[in-house]
C-alpha cells in the first residue's frame, strides 16, 4: 500500500510522476527535478481517485508543484499511476496553483481535452 502511495502521486504527479521508472519516482531522484516526497505528501489527497476534497492545491502543494517540470512528468506517467491518480484532478490543482496547463497536452494517457479550465 505505501509503494502505491509513492506511484500514485509520483503523477501528479502531475504531475508528477513521472520519472523513468517507479522505483525513481519512490527514491526522489530524476530527471524532472522537484521534490517528489513533498509533493506526494502535500498534493495526494487532492488527485487520488475517490478523493472528496475539492481538486485546487494547497499552500504547500502548490509550493512542491511550482519545482516540477511539469512537460517532463507528463512524459513519464504510467498506466500504474493513472489506475490511482485522477489525471483530471491534477489538471485542475495545476492549474489551481497558477501554472497553465494547455489544452491537447498529453499527460500518460490523458489528453487535456478543450474547454477545459
Amino acid at each position: 500500500m505505501l509503494n502505491l502511495r509513492f506511484i500514485a502521486l509520483a503523477a501528479v504527479a502531475v504531475f508528477g510522476i513521472l520519472f523513468t521508472s517507479e522505483l525513481d519516482v519512490v527514491l526522489g531522484q530524476a530527471a524532472c527535478q522537484g521534490d517528489m516526497q513533498g509533493l506526494i505528501t502535500q498534493c495526494e489527497p487532492y488527485v487520488m481517485k475517490g478523493s472528496l476534497l475539492p481538486p485546487t492545491g494547497s499552500e504547500g502543494c502548490c509550493a512542491k508543484i511550482k519545482t516540477l517540470d511539469i512537460p517532463c512528468a507528463c512524459q513519464h506517467v504510467t498506466k500504474v499511476v493513472e489506475t490511482v491518480v485522477d489525471m483530471g484532478k491534477v489538471v485542475k490543482v495545476v492549474r489551481s496553483c497558477g501554472i497553465p496547463v494547455p489544452e491537447g497536452m498529453k499527460c500518460g494517457s490523458y489528453t487535456v481535452p478543450p474547454g477545459s479550465r
